[in-house]
């Protein structure tokens, strides 16, 4: 089975018809990424000569961090919000050169909320929180597949790691290192509940999440 087809398996089965896995096709591709193919269709696709050198553990919860992104509606799509904007922009000009109120009413709306979709795409802290969000999903979904839950906090944790270790630029390493922090707080609140559940404080330790 090659490892395409392995991850289309980890899929859920009620994402099977509309989610595809590819090699990415492009030069110098990120590692994984989420594409729009078709209005109800989306494609994740990886650079597999940098996806086979991690370890499989790191590459399943990866992956489902993707699946997560997905599941919580948070890929952004494909550059609307720009040409709404110069839709909107030359549109709201145009209308003060003929002076109709209504429609330049219109034009600005159209302006005003493709912007604040751009403001919301490229805000850090929102990327932030819709990342550790889908590593949250990506946890669930591991326990989905067979996974313990300490298990699943270590190979993400472990993964973030490898990513830290492997990035170069300090902002995007930064916010690998956030996504570690916020993992490492999960962990912590996860063994709290296990423990309280099952009288045992052996269930998850948060330390696992740094492999």
């Amino acid at each position: 089975m090659s490892e395409l087809q392995r991850l289309k398996g980890l899929l859920p089965p009620e994402m099977q018809s509309w989610v595809f896995v590819e090699a990415a096709a492009s030069a110098d591709p990120p590692l994984i990424t989420i594409e729009e193919i078709g209005r109800d269709e989306v494609e994740i696709q990886l650079d597999l000569q940098k996806w086979d050198a991690l370890a499989i553990d790191h590459r399943n919860l990866l992956f489902w961090h993707e699946v997560g992104r997905i599941q919580n509606d948070s890929v952004p799509r494909d550059g609307w919000e720009m040409a709404a904007l110069a839709i909107g922009l030359g549109g709201a000009i145009g209308e003060l050169w003929v002076q109709d109120g209504l429609l330049l009413l219109m034009a600005m709306g159209l302006s005003g909320f493709a912007g604040y979709r751009l403001y919301l795409k490229n805000n850090s802290e929102k990327r932030l929180q819709d990342a550790i969000a889908a590593d949250e999903r990506a946890i669930d979904l591991a326990t989905r597949f067979g996974y313990t839950l300490p298990n699943a906090y270590k190979s993400l944790g472990g993964a973030l790691k490898e990513l830290v270790e492997q990035t170069r630029k300090k902002k995007k390493r930064g916010f690998y290192e956030d996504r570690l922090e916020a993992l490492r707080k999960s962990a912590g609140k996860a063994r709290a509940e296990m423990a309280q559940q099952q009288g045992s404080r052996h269930s998850v330790s948060s330390e696992n999440v740094y492999g």
